[in-house]
């Protein structure tokens, strides 16, 4: 039988699996579906047209599937879709997508949501990132799988973090962050690459050699931009660990912090 605590409110049209388990003084609404072995704490909030996959963890006053903070909002259907295995630790706020946007708020699978994290409407989370204390994502904002954010970073709306990238402590993102790459600064400036971060994701010495090879061409030979992107995207085909980057600049809208 599903584990609901008697204080629980939850809409009779809510789908939730028999295995999920919900705790004291949560309140889930009628357009939501949860996922087999869910573990959904106390006093959460989870609205809107929110779907949320397999093997989660919620903690308490978590707050899941509001409306979007758009004054152009005008209640229109929009969705939260959350994947499986993500940890969401207390006070997060995720909310629903907008018309205007792509309409849904997506994360992926195997996430580590810390505290006091905010993802804002039409944002895309990929799987397996950690996002540390009050990292707070703009709306419209692309997050590649494996990326680090440091506690308090801030995400500018529209901007994409590539892949293995990582922010620093108190990072303002207002450009977009290339794959592999380390940004700091209250206007985020790159600070080299995220070699540990590589090294513990088994990347071997050739392949951190490859990918600090494009970085010295973005970065350290005095191109300009247009010039280093088209020579990157030339080079992204010799090598698996460097197609990323052809992918990343070919979404990239908002040119890349240098």
């Amino acid at each position: 039988m599903t584990q609901i605590h008697p204080t629980a409110i939850i809409d009779p049209k809510a789908e939730l699996d028999s295995s999920v388990s919900v705790g004291a003084y949560t309140v889930i609404g009628a357009n939501v579906q949860i996922g087999a072995d869910t573990d959904i704490g106390p006093h959460v909030v989870i609205d809107g047209h929110t779907t949320i996959g397999e093997g989660n963890r919620i903690f308490q006053f978590a707050s899941l599937g509001a409306i979007p903070q758009d004054k152009k909002y005008r209640g229109e259907p929009t969705r939260l879709i959350i994947g499986n295995h993500n940890t969401i630790r207390e006070f997060t706020t995720f909310n629903t997508g907008t018309v205007t946007g792509i309409g849904e708020t997506r994360i992926g699978d195997d996430n580590w949501i810390m505290a006091y994290v905010h993802l804002a409407h039409d944002c895309v989370v990929g799987s397996h990132t950690v996002f540390a204390n009050n990292a707070s994502l703009a709306g419209h904002v692309v997050i590649g799988d494996y990326v680090i954010l440091g506690g308090f970073s801030l995400v500018h709306q529209f901007c994409h973090i590539g892949d293995y990238a990582m922010t620093a402590f108190a990072a303002g993102v207002h450009k977009d962050v290339p794959p592999y790459v380390m940004a700091a600064g209250y206007r985020a400036e790159p600070a080299g690459l995220n070699t540990e971060g590589l090294r513990r994701h088994k990347f071997t010495a050739d392949q951190i050699a490859n990918i600090k090879r494009i970085y010295k061409i973005l970065y350290r030979q005095g191109l300009s931009y247009t010039e280093a992107k088209s020579r990157i995207i030339t080079e992204a085909d010799t090598a698996a660990e460097l197609h990323i980057f052809k992918e990343f600049f070919t979404h990239s809208t908002r040119g890349v912090i240098r």
